[in-house]
């Protein structure tokens, strides 16, 4: 089996006094849709925010293409090719659709091995989110909820990134956006785009993952396939019904 791109172990994390993350342990091989599921509180977004370097206090290793991302600030995570997809989208409301995809632009990647990683431009993510090509001069807060999430995956894609960190994209937008996205991630896997989903919607995950994590309190629960999930009733009432 290939080295991962991304490889956590012992992942621990901390809100101020309260601990959140305990030693958490996961894999995103080259290639691979990973979802990280569980309830709401579960500890989701912490461990896409602590890998990233977003949160203060973290302990363990991370492991990213060969670098150490322990102590790593999240500028420097960006700058490898480590893309992040927030639930709160933070897109900028004065600039347009095009300035904010402007403002993720990076260089183009190579793998290891010297072959071309997948590099987007905005008349590709135009294509992949016709929306976005019908407003490309529309400010970000003019915006419904689901383009914005949108456009703040196609600002990430334009830093061309090796593997995308993408936190809860069905919260809270639309059916027929859902459906967008699903479409969406199952194209950049086709790319070559690897993505490690923090998710609650099983439907959704079992329609773009390989592979499932499942977390309950901050700690990992079960690790498997997708399909063994689906197939593991017992596991999924016990940390994914509401």
């Amino acid at each position: 089996m290939a080295e991962p791109l991304l490889q956590v172990k012992q992942l621990c994390a901390w809100y101020g006094a309260a601990q959140i993350l305990f030693d958490v342990g996961l894999e995103v091989p080259r290639g691979e849709v990973v979802a990280l599921m569980g309830r709401n509180g579960a500890g989701k977004s912490t461990t896409l925010k602590a890998i990233m370097g977003l949160v203060p206090r973290r302990r363990g290793s991370i492991a990213f293409m060969g670098h150490d991302l322990s102590r790593a600030e999240p500028y420097t995570c960006a700058r490898l090719g480590l893309g992040f997809v927030p639930e709160d989208r933070r897109v900028f409301t004065d600039l347009t659709v095009l300035e904010n995809l402007e403002v993720g632009r990076q260089p183009v990647r190579h793998w290891p091995d010297g072959a071309a990683a997948p590099t987007w431009n905005p008349s590709q993510l135009f294509k992949l989110f016709p929306n976005l090509g019908e407003m490309p001069e529309r400010p970000g807060g003019q915006m419904s909820g689901g383009e914005q999430q949108m456009l703040t995956v196609a600002r990430t894609l334009m830093g061309n990134p090796y593997l995308v960190l993408l936190d809860e994209p069905s919260e809270g937008v639309a059916p027929v956006i859902v459906e967008q996205m699903a479409h969406m991630i199952l194209e950049l896997k086709a790319e070559g785009v690897s993505i490690l989903l923090s998710e609650q919607n099983m439907h959704f995950a079992e329609l773009v993952s390989d592979r499932a994590y499942v977390l309950e309190k901050g700690q990992i629960r079960f690790a498997g396939s997708m399909a063994e999930l689906a197939a593991n009733e017992e596991v999924r009432r016990a940390y994914l019904s509401v």
